[in-house]
């Protein structure tokens, strides 16, 4: 490899450039394998693999690998991959369940997230401008190849979408201190199910966007407990209780 092609292939851990190129980059061998099977469009393919084939595969050595790899560990195959458009209609998607995400900014969060999403069928996610880059390596990485089956969309004003959404008819949820008991109150089979931040929960404008308030209660409900749910807990919580069949 050059070190032009290192250096580049090092950038698109930046945001700004992976923005600018319209590019991303995806490490293991399953997960190069599943896009390659999807209808994402991979650019490029670095690997140390003789059992790889393909006009848009290079061999390399196992010292490039690790110059290129964002991994602690460097994966023997690197894919450098077009990211998707997708067109955010709420027309399509007002019939459906999908998420709101309100300023979650750990990578590791926001892939566990995309991943639940895809395991109870959520097709698309909403997510505000401060939330992580669904294309951040470390996010790639968590949703184990989730990224290539769920829609992330990304807002500059998630309370307007919220807003619109609900006078589309969709019922708006949220995960409060004063909401209802989530495994006693009856809930929908679409609508939005809005998370917040890793710190500060719900900002206050996605607040007052709610219409249904929810409570994932401790147990006992009278004991100590901790303060809170780390948010892709409560999230796959919430996701089983709304896919409980009812």
């Amino acid at each position: 490899m050059t070190k032009a092609e290192i250096q580049f292939i090092r950038s698109l851990a930046d945001k700004r450039t992976r923005d600018s190129e319209g590019l991303f980059i995806a490490e293991g061998v399953k997960l190069v394998e599943e896009i390659r099977a999807s209808d994402y469009h991979i650019r490029r393919i670095y690997t140390t693999r003789t059992d790889i084939v393909g006009a848009e595969v290079e061999r390399v050595e196992r010292k490039d690998m690790e110059r290129i790899s964002e991994l602690k560990s460097a994966s023997d195959t690197l894919a450098v991959v077009e990211k998707p458009r997708h067109r955010l209609s709420l027309a399509k998607i007002k019939r459906e369940l999908i998420l709101a995400l309100d300023g979650v900014q750990n990578p590791g969060n926001l892939g566990t997230i995309i991943r639940l999403a895809d395991w109870f069928g959520v097709k698309d996610i909403i997510c505000s401008a401060e939330c992580a880059d669904c294309f951040n390596p470390k996010v790639i990485q968590a949703t184990m190849g989730a990224i290539l089956r769920v829609r992330v969309h990304y807002v500059g004003n998630l309370a307007e979408f919220l807003n619109e959404a609900h006078r589309e008819g969709m019922p708006i949820y949220g995960t409060l201190l004063d909401g209802e008991n989530i495994y006693t109150k009856g809930l929908t089979d679409y609508g939005v199910i809005v998370m917040g931040n890793e710190g500060r929960g719900l900002t206050e404008e996605c607040r007052r966007e709610l219409s249904e308030r929810l409570l994932i209660p401790p147990y006992p409900a009278d004991s100590p407990t901790s303060e809170s749910l780390n948010v892709a807990m409560a999230t796959g919580i919430i996701l089983a209780e709304f896919r409980r069949p009812r």
